[in-house]
């Protein structure tokens, strides 16, 4: 009898069911050029990981972009509700002044959100948004499907960020670098953004952001 793997018949001592019978791995025993395919198959996947690992060495230095926001009173007391503080600091600008700030300070985290409540199309800096590298390389990592991760958030304050204020930003990709993690790949992009006063130009705050795509 013909089965998947050879010849089996009456005589041959072999306690496996025929279902079970598939050649070895690795061996190739059919003539239709599949074992060819799988070479294939694999070699693509090899020269796809190669190319991943040559884009995410050229994006490092890379532009992101960059944006001007307005912090606003009403975006900060909402955000401070959001995070459940409590704090009158963050509603009351007496309360603001008692505790040494010039103004009504935001809460810590605010970076991470304030382009959304503050970022108005007008007074955007020319040519502000660029091809962002960052989503070239999630487009290719995605490609094959996968997770996207928000890991790492740190924030870097060279003074508060405080109602009035007006910030704009300059974004780079600072590292791109992949690890194997039981049995998968991890790539992380780390992106990085100053933020400095728009009158005198001086820091106030870094946000370092890390992205993650789990294969």
């Amino acid at each position: 009898m013909m089965v998947p793997g050879g010849w089996i018949g009456p005589g041959d001592d072999d306690p496996l069911p025929l279902a079970l019978h598939r050649p070895s791995v690795g061996t190739c025993r059919d003539d239709a050029g599949e074992c060819g395919a799988a070479r294939d198959e694999e070699e693509t996947v090899a020269e796809g990981a190669d190319s991943i690992a040559e884009s995410l060495k050229e994006i490092i230095g890379k532009p992101t972009g960059s944006s001007r926001v307005v912090v606003e009173r009403g975006p900060v007391s909402l955000f401070a509700a959001a995070v459940k503080s409590t704090s009158p600091v963050y509603r009351n600008l007496e309360a603001a002044r008692a505790a040494g700030f010039d103004a009504i300070p935001a809460p810590p985290t605010w970076p991470f959100a304030m382009e959304f409540a503050g970022h108005f199309e007008e007074i955007q800096p020319e040519g502000a948004q660029p091809p962002n590298p960052l989503g070239t390389i999630m487009g290719l990592l995605m490609a094959n499907g996968g997770l996207i991760l928000h890991g790492e958030q740190e924030f870097l304050y060279h003074r508060p960020v405080q109602v009035g204020d007006v910030l704009v930003s300059e974004g780079r990709i600072a590292d791109a670098y992949q690890k194997e993690s039981k049995g998968r790949v991890m790539t992380f992009i780390v992106s990085e953004t100053n933020w400095s006063d728009d009158t005198t130009g001086a820091p106030v705050v870094t946000t370092r952001f890390n992205l993650i795509h789990r294969a």
